[in-house]
């Protein structure tokens, strides 16, 4: 069984640069408080890194 994480947005992509809006699409984020269940790879760790502002993790699973 894979390693996945639970990521939830919060904080708005309102004013933020083009780079930091599309991080939170590649991580299937896009409304306030919408929460996503990812693989924990490290390309999903960089991701998240780049927008530690934007996300949270709310739980480590497996």
């Amino acid at each position: 069984m894979a390693k996945t994480i639970v990521v939830k947005q919060v904080g708005s992509p309102i004013r933020r640069p083009k780079e930091q809006r599309a991080t939170l699409v590649g991580l299937g984020l896009n409304k306030m408080h919408k929460t996503r269940e990812l693989e924990d790879t490290p390309s999903v760790r960089g991701m998240i890194n780049k927008i530690p502002h934007l996300v949270e993790i709310v739980e480590e699973r497996g």
